[in-house]
């Protein structure tokens, strides 16, 4: 991958509707996080493998194409981090089960709640 590291703690974004992931890492930008946009759970395991300890949020579509869903992305990465904040959304009427911890948001999302996840995942990578 060849990132530099962040100063900042990370948000990924993980969305296949390239106009969605977008419009959602422009939304995180205008906060104090770091923000890396994935296309795939593959490409988002990878950023968890080589930022894991600087993640502070993780934003995902359930239902992505490829071999892993969103929902499978969320709940290993629940496992293996336990204190990145999960945010999982995905249109109304979508049925997979939700981490204990993931908070669901609902398409289509305000940009105003995902500010506020990300305003609370900042908060508890500061603590």
């Amino acid at each position: 991958m060849g990132r530099a590291a962040p100063t900042a703690p990370i948000a990924v974004v993980v969305e296949d509707d390239e106009s969605v992931r977008d419009f959602a890492a422009a939304i995180l930008e205008e906060t104090d996080l770091e923000v890396i946009a994935c296309d795939s759970a593959a490409d988002a395991l990878a950023v968890m493998r080589e930022h894991g300890s600087e993640v502070a949020l993780l934003f995902t579509e359930m239902q992505l194409s490829g071999d892993m869903d969103g929902a499978t992305l969320a709940r290993t990465v629940e496992r293996d981090w336990p204190d990145v904040r999960l945010v999982v959304t995905s249109r109304p009427g979508a049925t997979q089960a939700v981490p204990d911890h993931a908070v669901y948001m609902p398409k289509p999302w305000r940009p105003f709640d995902v500010l506020v996840e990300a305003e609370r995942a900042a908060y508890a990578a500061a603590a």
